[in-house]
């Protein structure tokens, strides 16, 4: 992988991780389109540069933090049934739904639910009025929504915000809540996925973690300030679209060059 390439993968990283598209699906695909292998740096790559994006939303959202204990104890709620099934699922994961055809599906048939849940809650009222305030069982069945998301290509973003309006939430909370729970979630995630490695990175491929998780920051920070304002005007049903339209394209890109 180039420096070039690092960049292009960091950015798309940085723009999507937040927006219910799946941002691991999209690395996937531009690794396949640029012809990257995913060998298993390239697999780390991509999930350590999402501590960058973190970082983003950490810095974005600290107030909210330092608000009290309750939101802490409901993120908690949330992240319990991820963790549980992440540690049992994460060998299988990683080493075989890794590839665009798993990708492409899932894009295609989250892009479907998604236009779906966006039609079928456009009037829906929150019963809360801010996300702290929602009980401990809708916080740990949003958690149980985002473990849909360790499918490459289903978006953890559209997980959890599919869970939220399904839980009580209206769509601006059910995003904010996403974007919080993504921090213990990513952290946790990128940590063991350190762990479990056995690479021992070269000079070059810490240069590339570095360029990517700074890149990731940048393009995440300015990437969760226009969806916030999208979502609140138009809701998820364009990012539905463009879900079925991505799988369906690459789906067919793909079918081409097995046939070349």
């Amino acid at each position: 992988m180039t420096i070039t390439q690092t960049i292009i993968i960091a950015i798309i990283e940085g723009l999507t991780e937040f927006l219910p598209v799946s941002s691991t699906g999209h690395m996937i695909l531009a690794s396949a389109a640029m012809n990257i292998h995913e060998e298993e740096f390239v697999k780390t790559f991509e999930i350590f540069i999402q501590l960058g994006a973190i970082l983003a939303i950490a810095l974005m959202y600290i107030k909210r933090f330092f608000q009290g204990i309750n939101i802490y104890l409901k993120l908690l709620a949330a992240f319990i049934p991820t963790a549980i099934i992440g540690l049992l699922a994460y060998d299988y994961i990683k080493a075989y739904l890794f590839n665009p055809i798993v990708v492409s599906v899932s894009l295609i048939v989250g892009g479907i639910i998604l236009i779906f849940v966006d039609k079928k809650v456009v009037n829906t009222e929150t019963k809360v009025a801010e996300v702290e305030d929602m009980s401990y069982k809708n916080a740990f069945f949003i958690g149980l929504f985002q473990c849909l998301s360790m499918v490459p290509g289903t978006s953890r973003a559209a997980a959890t915000i599919i869970g939220g309006v399904f839980n009580g939430l209206n769509k601006k909370q059910a995003t904010e809540f996403s974007f919080l729970l993504a921090v213990p979630t990513m952290m946790a995630a990128s940590g063991y996925d350190l762990l479990k490695t056995d690479l021992v990175f070269t000079n070059d491929q810490l240069l590339m973690l570095a360029i990517g998780t700074v890149v990731a920051f940048i393009t995440a920070w300015f990437a969760v300030k226009v969806f916030l304002k999208f979502v609140s005007k138009n809701g998820f049903t364009a990012f539905g679209y463009y879900r079925i339209a991505l799988g369906i394209l690459f789906l067919i890109f793909m079918w081409g060059t097995d046939l070349g």
